[in-house]
């Protein structure tokens, strides 16, 4: 029987009031410094309501971007986001969910070394080996371009270690009773396994598409075109300006914007990522 506390529910719910106005407090800040002019922050005091000029920012940044900045419009930057986040996590996934089936299902020497092999490269984050991961992305002729900043990307340890332990907790008489069915490893693969692991692809793919949008290193590092520059990296652009002070307004304008796709991929696949994270039905 749960008892009913009210002290201890209006505790909690306080807790979770402040917790979210703390994370959201500089979201605010940022749409409401996106709506006021350049010359509202020279004083240094950050206004705490809306201005009336949210629109021109707004529409500054999508249409010609900041010349000042050498920054682009926000409309090709953040396409460049959503290819290399998109890329990232089908990639990731794909790989994954392969390299997990081969090592629990597939019979071959030194399997567990080879799962292993792979776990250990969590140490290995993309800062530890940017420098040989340069080095061969610049040989192959990839710089400034889109397999430049996907592919040394999209191999995942985590994302098969994940995948490994849905596998195992598939029964063996499902494994047995596709073989009797005459089901080859891919069709088994496809039309059973991919199936079970459809909520954790979900919660794959949404962790996976911010860690993709977020990148900063890897694409400042690599490209030097325009044409390629993410939304990160433009707004790291247009921060930090020589002989000026950054046009904060569309500055911020440009991170609301940069909110919004990672965003609505969590409000639109809150269901499923949240099924993919605590749902042990298989």
């Amino acid at each position: 029987m749960v008892e009913d506390r009210p002290f201890l529910n209006f505790l909690a719910h306080l807790v979770l009031v402040i917790g979210v106005l703390i994370v959201a407090f500089p979201v605010y800040i940022a749409v409401i410094a996106s709506t006021h002019g350049p010359d509202d922050f020279l004083s240094g005091m950050i206004p705490l309501l809306p201005g009336d000029r949210g629109l021109d920012a707004y529409r500054a940044m999508l249409t010609t971007g900041l010349s000042t900045s050498g920054a682009p419009p926000l409309g090709g930057m953040m396409l460049n986001s959503l290819i290399m986040a998109l890329g990232v996590a089908f990639g990731k996934i794909a790989i994954s969910i392969l390299s997990a089936f081969a090592i629990v299902y597939f019979r071959f020497p030194l399997r567990t070394l080879a799962f292993w092999m792979i776990f250990i490269t969590l140490m290995l984050p993309v800062e530890v080996r940017i420098f040989p991961t340069y080095k061969v992305v610049a040989d192959l002729g990839m710089l400034n371009s889109y397999p430049g900043l996907i592919v040394p990307l999209i191999a995942s340890a985590t994302a098969t270690f994940l995948f490994r332990q849905v596998f195992l907790t598939i029964p063996d008489e499902l494994v047995e009773a596709a073989r009797i069915d005459g089901a080859g490893p891919m069709k088994f693969f496809r039309d059973i396994l991919v199936p079970l692991s459809r909520t954790n692809m979900a919660a794959l793919f949404v962790i996976l598409f911010i860690y993709g949008w977020n990148q900063y290193l890897w694409p400042l590092l690599i490209t030097t075109d325009s044409k390629y520059y993410t939304i990160v990296t433009g707004i790291k652009r247009m921060a930090d300006v020589a002989d000026s002070v950054p046009q904060w307004n569309y500055v911020m304008a440009a991170v609301v914007l940069a909110m919004l796709p990672p965003v609505i991929v969590v409000v639109g696949m809150q269901k499923l990522f949240v099924k993919g994270l605590v749902d042990a039905e298989k």
